[in-house]
């Protein structure tokens, strides 16, 4: 067996579920998922995925639902610009 080293940290149980669930449906084992990611980073020199905080807050989450629900209402009334600035005017 290669030289290795046994790694532990703490992780919610439900997201250990939900990975291991995951990763068995891909055939593959934690570890084996792990060492991918170590791996995969290794190879790029960083984390081989973006991370970011663009996530939408709930305000934006609201108006985005607000639109899509608008956009199936088939009695919503649509403007152009001419007809929303005569109603904006009248």
């Amino acid at each position: 067996m290669a030289n290795v080293s046994n790694v532990s940290f703490r992780i919610d149980s439900d997201l250990k579920a939900q990975a291991d669930a995951l990763f068995s449906q891909l055939g593959m084992n934690m570890t084996t998922a792990f060492n991918i990611f170590l791996r995969q980073s290794v190879r790029e020199g960083c984390i081989p995925f973006d991370i970011t905080i663009n996530t939408p807050n709930a305000d934006t989450v609201a108006a985005i639902l607000e639109t899509e629900r608008m956009l199936r209402d088939p009695n919503l009334k649509t403007y152009d610009v001419e007809d929303a600035l005569k109603e904006l005017k009248s």
